[in-house]
């Protein structure tokens, strides 16, 4: 069939979609579905969403984690930002979270000593590219809270890190890891800065993929959405969203979720 040439292939190939559906499915059990419907926001990168202007790198890191933090619904988490090249490398910490693990029932205490904080580093070079900041700090986020779960990711420990990359999505930061999955380092050594890019798990096409199910979830219109996206990735947002759309049953099986307690 010679028109079958003309046939878009899918986005992504058909395992990493049923992957994604599943690990949606494993976040909305794990982190309160209910939360996510009324609560979660797509997180976009404006200054309505990130209106701070601090004249220091290292307030400016703060900020912006302290707006992170508060659209991911853990504002009562106890954390420390630091400068990465301040950080001693600790093992995995266990922050104690008082009240829900995220939410408007957290229970913020300020007298948490800093020792007791769950370190948060960043990188300076990052400032001049916020969105792999902002998606830097959201995966942080994620790999705690993760942690937590009652149950493993879709397929286990291997696929750590690319679950918690999807559940920062699903916490509203698709745009951030969607436009910074890739850099183009170009042929100047001086326009790109390799400090600044952040470590992506997700490819392209499958955070845009991702997000695109987050909106298809939330009713958000497309409309809504491929303004802030890379000229380059709106069409693949466009055609995921209208994949996602065709699968009817399988939507239908993550709407059914509650939260498992």
């Amino acid at each position: 069939m010679v028109f079958g040439l003309f046939n878009k292939q899918p986005v992504i190939d058909a395992s990493s979609s049923e992957w994604i559906f599943d690990a949606y499915g494993w976040a909305l059990q794990n982190f309160d579905a209910d939360l996510f419907y009324s609560d979660t926001q797509l997180v976009r990168p404006t200054n309505e969403f990130f209106p701070d202007s601090v004249n220091s790198v290292h307030g400016m890191a703060e900020s912006v984690f302290e707006r992170v933090k508060a659209y991911a619904g853990v504002g009562h988490w106890p954390t420390l930002v630091q400068d990465q090249s301040a950080c001693q490398l600790i093992e995995s910490q266990q922050v104690q979270i008082q009240g829900a693990l995220r939410g408007p029932e957290g229970i913020s205490d300020e007298s948490v000593a800093d020792s007791q904080r769950l370190v948060i580093p960043y990188n300076p070079q990052q400032i001049n590219n916020p969105e792999g900041m902002i998606a830097t700090y959201a995966h942080i986020l994620s790999h705690h809270m993760g942690q937590m779960a009652k149950t493993p990711p879709p397929g286990g420990i291997d696929y750590w890190p690319q679950a918690t990359e999807l559940l920062a999505v699903f916490l509203g930061f698709g745009f951030m890891f969607a436009n910074s999955a890739y850099n183009f380092r170009g042929g100047c050594g001086s326009c790109y800065n390799p400090y600044a890019q952040r470590d992506a798990y997700l490819s392209e096409s499958e955070a845009t993929y991702a997000l695109a199910l987050f909106c298809q979830l939330k009713g958000i219109a497309n409309a809504d959405v491929t303004p802030h996206l890379k000229k380059h990735l709106r069409g693949v947002y466009r055609q995921s969203a209208k994949e996602i759309s065709e699968k009817v049953q399988e939507l239908e099986q993550l709407k059914l979720i509650k939260q498992a307690h």
